[in-house]
């Protein structure tokens, strides 16, 4: 769940997301089908002895390893800044988010939410930059911000409580602790499959050591208008739709109408192909999706909710990343 994704930049996501190779559009759909069968339910397919807080444990140093890539939490503020410094280069260099003058004078993509959140990073150790004065760092190649509810609640909240009314979904549910993930990119270079299983790996661990139960947060279709996207939008309001104690909506006065097509006028195929593979990679792990969309006009995006229980994840991702997410334990 991010603010911002885009297709070009983890263009892999819904292979990576599985341990089987990526469907087509049509065994897509045959996947989504318990989703479009039953639409106002989250299945729980994990049993209790798998819930998050059933098995929370201390939160290793590295989170996982491929080869010469790490994942771990930003251990020091040059670490945070030089993921800034990354979201920079592919929200306002490559993608066509709009920096205002104190982003453009740093070449940073920062705000108040980065002082609080936790960073989990991606480091490439072939690819080592050599600093004057200072220790030499691996290269940061892939990143997404983490804030979970204790943090949020005792600072400014949830940055996407800007967007969608969260208030309601927590208050039903104050014996579980919501996670809420955003800001994730990577580096064009490494948009393949190790990079983002190992970023998808490094919350698998972080939503154990912590004992979390609810992932949210925003992800994005690209483009600014709604009509344009009517497609994704009425596919994923018709067929993934969050209801019942999942619900979510987005503010009244940004709420923009995801209903833009009847049922029975969507190409399940084309809508499927329409999606960015991140909210495909989401839907294939159990996510629904809140009620209306936002424009977000600075990063030129429409945005939605995401909300994933942690006991709707089918055990076969568990089973693939590990009950304890050794899968790449370091």
């Amino acid at each position: 769940m991010e603010k911002k994704s885009d297709p070009a930049r983890v263009g892999a996501m819904a292979r990576m997301l599985s341990p089987a190779r990526a469907l087509a559009p049509k065994a897509l759909a045959r996947r989504f089908a318990p989703l479009i069968a039953a639409p106002g339910s989250v299945p729980v397919s994990l049993p209790n002895l798998l819930r998050a807080d059933a098995i929370r444990r201390p939160q290793p140093e590295t989170l996982g390893r491929i080869g010469p890539l790490e994942v771990r939490l930003a251990r020091s503020q040059g670490e945070i800044r030089a993921a800034q410094a990354l979201r920079y280069a592919v929200f306002y260099e490559e993608m066509a988010a709009i920096a205002d003058p104190a982003t453009l004078a740093s070449r940073r993509d920062r705000d108040a939410f980065d002082a609080v959140c936790d960073h989990l990073l991606v480091l490439d150790h072939d690819d080592v930059l050599q600093r004057r004065f200072r220790k030499p760092m691996p290269r940061i190649v892939g990143t997404y911000r983490l804030l979970r509810q204790e943090v949020a609640e005792a600072r400014q909240g949830f940055y996407s409580a800007g967007e969608f009314d969260l208030a309601p979904l927590v208050a039903r549910h104050r014996d579980l602790r919501f996670l809420e993930l955003g800001r994730s990119c990577v580096l064009k270079p490494y948009r393949n499959k190790r990079t983002v299983e190992l970023l998808w790996h490094g919350i698998w661990s972080y939503v154990l050591s912590h004992g979390l139960d609810v992932m949210i947060g925003c992800a994005s279709l690209e483009g600014t208008d709604p009509a344009a996207l009517a497609l994704p939008l009425s596919f994923l309001h018709h067929n993934a739709g969050a209801a019942g104690e999942w619900a979510v909506s987005a503010l009244p006065e940004r709420r923009v109408d995801m209903n833009l097509m009847p049922r029975e006028a969507i190409d399940t195929r084309a809508a499927l192909h329409a999606l960015p593979p991140l909210i495909k990679g989401y839907l294939r792990l159990g996510a629904r999706i809140g009620d209306g969309a936002v424009v977000d006009r600075q990063f030129g995006t429409t945005d939605v909710m995401i909300v994933l229980p942690v006991s709707a994840i089918s055990s076969r991702y568990v089973s693939y990343y590990g009950a304890d997410a050794g899968r790449h334990a370091a």
